[in-house]
């Protein structure tokens, strides 16, 4: 099990903790310490002697911004929301506390957390420790203040290294069986009496959460290099589409470790490394990639028993994991509830009412390839000290352990890299094609559970049993540019298109996203111009081009121009409106991006609207235009035109209103005009709100940790922004300053060298120390 070498407050676990402490413990003349440097933005420079050192500090300084941010995710994956404020209260995800409890007292098992834990090199246990101690050193000097308002509680607590694994695990099933939340502590034998009603109201938000997934973490990057950067080296933008709240939130920061590590950029929550970042020679970034990274198994179930399923037809049983949760009461008592998971070799099952039904012929299980990934610290940290391409190449081909996203990259020498190595299930097109139903499409794969034959395919060569080799993924190597906006891997360069692949890892010939399409025609359009510059790059974000925009505008403003009958009256407003906005989604645009939006939102769930339809030949440019000479096209973009005027109306939006009246971010009852808009339309500068009561959008992901690197003959030279600032703490005075600066388009320097760090105008510093009886000094 997981020890911290401080575990103050917090009682072991089993006897293993306990041999595990002995076995690891801080050598008697060891001191932890590490410096704690602040520029701009409150932006940390942390500095340590080693990993320990290093961790301690990330720790100390990410509670003195995140403290109750970290506080709560940690109550989440530990299944406890339910114990502290009530089962039927909400997650920042907008889960239920009952199932999320359920859900990760299934996932982080003591033998999953021990299994992981054991698999860390040293190095990476010291960090992971370290950020335990300096956590819990802040938490400790916070309480003799006074905690913040929002987390007040007896829920806060000191932490460990084994908290951090359960968040860490947290992070793996994203892109997998963790958007099955609701289906996995739901599934009932059919001849039960339901353990746990089945909430349709859940499973609506877990359908729309699923299908947010790419958009909240979806992400924009290009790579540029030799062949067309301003002086021959690399150059990279960095645009992830992450939440605004909870435990995906970005935190910036700047590691050093004296002649062994000294990098930059911005992690997640738990996480003592950098995810997103440059160093001395390379930077490089992610994004979501369409790989699939789970397979759904339909079993085929013995007829006298539901929990037992056919194998080669053999009837086995379905195990069972009696999973326990603390429920809080209306009168204050906690009770234990228990929860029965049952699975089958495939994984457990997933019941979704109206789409995996668990009756008596039927059921389903979710096989997840990151269940069993326990190499992804050790992959970011070996990416964190890769000081040149081909070591940031070959980290991520041996340790296979990045778990949902492509990885783009470039280096000092103009070099850039494409790689879409994620952990991904090992089942060829051939093996596709005789287990699966092609009525279901690729949306979802779902393989037949009654044959063995169609279990996942073992490659030797792989890093994890039944995943991908490295050799067998797309990855590209080249001097002009590759670029990705979550698509298939297929167009990352048009020039040399990856195809060939098992639909599970990419697949051509499909359909790019309007992000894709944009990033493509700019880069086309700048080459014309010459070498591209830094600014270029930040363009394509600022700029806040609705793509879609200039694909489909004519044919609207068209209808607007021809006789609209009765309801012409009712669609001026309208019309009149996209005729003077400016086909973009900044501050100053007016409400005919919000008309375009309700507009084309409502059209775009049909595929028949285009009048040119999607060539393979031609990716780039097509589909485009609307076929209002098609009558339903055309009833159809009516009906949406005049529901746009009834949403309007509800909003109260005024005809003078801009977009920045409209779209905001609030912190510390104050708020934020953003720019930017959903990534549908093709906004690079993607954004998702929701409706507030006030009718106004509240911003809850989107661009979040933006960067832009460029190198010469010294090093990196990097500018950049954390949109939605350092800090949750709305008390904080980094927690709207980036924001703000986000909100006017002002890109920052950040600071890397000694030099830039000891010249920055806000520089300050703190040096925190641990001794072996975990006594702390601050200086």
């Amino acid at each position: 099990m997981i020890i911290s070498r401080q575990l103050t407050g917090l009682a072991l676990a089993s006897t293993l903790f306990g041999l595990s402490l002995s076995a690891h413990a801080l050598s008697p003349a060891a001191q932890t310490s590490a410096d704690i440097r602040r520029t701009s933005f409150g932006v940390p420079h942390i500095r340590a002697e080693n990993e320990r050192g290093l961790g301690f500090g990330i720790g100390y300084a990410y509670a003195q911004d995140n403290l109750c941010l970290l506080a709560n995710e940690i109550v989440t994956v530990n299944g406890e929301r339910s114990r502290y404020f009530g089962p039927e209260q909400l997650t920042v995800e907008q889960r239920e506390n009952r199932v999320s409890d359920v859900f990760f007292t299934w996932l982080n098992t003591p033998e999953a957390v021990e299994t992981f834990w054991q698999a860390q090199p040293t190095q990476v246990r010291d960090l992971v420790e370290g950020y335990a101690a300096g956590y819990n050193r802040y938490l400790a000097e916070r309480r003799q203040q006074g905690l913040p308002q929002q987390c007040q509680g007896n829920w806060v607590r000191d932490i460990s290294a084994e908290d951090l694994v359960k968040l860490t695990r947290r992070l793996l099933v994203e892109g997998g069986v963790g958007q099955f939340a609701e289906a996995l502590a739901g599934a009932t034998p059919p001849q039960a009496t339901a353990q746990v009603k089945h909430d349709t109201e859940a499973f609506q938000l877990a359908d729309a959460r699923q299908q947010r997934f790419a958009l909240d973490r979806g992400s924009n990057a290009v790579a540029v290099g030799s062949e067309r950067s301003f002086n021959g080296r690399g150059m990279l933008l960095a645009n992830p589409h992450f939440p605004w709240v909870g435990g995906m939130r970005f935190y910036q920061m700047h590691l050093t470790i004296p002649g062994k590590l000294d990098v930059m950029g911005a992690a997640l929550p738990g996480l003592p490394m950098i995810n997103i970042g440059f160093n001395q020679h390379l930077a490089w970034t992610h994004t979501v990639d369409s790989s699939k990274h789970f397979t759904l198994y339909r079993l085929q179930l013995d007829p006298k028993d539901p929990t037992r399923y056919l194998l080669d037809g053999k009837s086995l049983p379905l195990s069972k994991q009696t999973v326990t949760v603390q429920v809080k009461q209306a009168d204050g008592q906690v009770v234990p509830v228990k929860r029965d998971i049952y699975s089958s070799q495939f994984g457990p099952i997933v019941q979704w009412p109206g789409k995996l039904d668990w009756d008596k012929q039927y059921a389903y299980s979710l096989r997840d390839a990151n269940l069993d990934n326990d190499r992804v610290l050790k992959q970011w940290y070996a990416m964190n000290q890769a000081s040149n391409l081909k070591d940031l190449q070959d980290a991520v081909h041996k340790i296979q352990g990045i778990p949902w996203v492509n990885t783009l990259a470039v280096d000092d020498k103009g070099q850039t890299l494409y790689m879409n190595l994620s952990v991904v299930p090992n089942v060829s097109a051939e093996k596709l094609a005789k287990c699966s139903d092609p009525r279901l499409g690729l949306r979802m794969i779902v393989l037949d559970g009654a044959n063995s034959g169609c279990a996942w395919d073992v490659d030797p060569q792989a890093a994890q049993q039944g995943i991908f080799a490295s050799s067998q993924l797309p990855q590209l190597l080249r001097k002009d540019f590759v670029q990705h906006s979550n698509d298939s891997a297929w167009l990352a360069n048009p020039a040399q298109p990856l195809t060939g692949y098992s639909p599970l890892v990419s697949q051509d010939g499909q359909p790019l996203g309007l992000r894709s399409r944009f990033a493509l025609d700019r880069l086309a359009e700048l080459s014309k111009k010459g070498p591209l510059a830094v600014k270029d790059l930040q363009h394509m974000v600022m700029d806040d081009q609705v793509y879609l925009a200039a694909q489909v505008m004519p044919d609207l403003l068209k209808f607007c121009g021809a006789d609209l009958g009765s309801d012409a009256a009712t669609l001026k407003p309208v019309c009149a409106s996209l005729k003077a906005w400016d086909g973009r989604a900044s501050l100053d645009s007016g409400i005919g991006l919000v008309h375009f939006q309700n507009i084309m939102q409502a059209l775009l769930e049909s595929p028949d609207i285009w009048r040119v339809a999607f060539n393979p030949a031609d990716a780039q440019h097509t589909p485009h235009g609307l076929a209002l000479e098609q009558p339903a096209v055309a009833k159809a973009l009516r009906e949406a035109m005049l529901a746009s005027v009834e949403l309007a109306g509800k909003m109260g939006l005024k005809p003078d209103m801009r977009w920045g009246d409209i779209q905001v971010v609030s912190s510390g009852g104050r708020q934020t005009p953003i720019h930017g808009g959903p990534g549908t339309l093709g906004i690079y500068n993607a954004m998702q709100s929701v409706p507030r009561d006030d009718g106004k959008l509240e911003v809850v992901s989107g661009t979040s940790y933006l960067q832009v690197v460029s190198f010469d003959e010294k090093g990196p030279h990097a500018q950049g922004l954390l949109a939605f600032s350092l800090s949750s703490d709305p008390a904080s005075k980094y927690s709207r300053d980036q924001t703000e600066a986000f909100s006017k388009k002002q890109w920052s320097v950040l600071p890397f060298t000694e030099q830039q760090i000891q010249a920055d105008p806000q520089y300050q510093v703190q040096t925190i120390k641990q001794d072996q009886a975990g006594k702390v000094a601050a200086q």
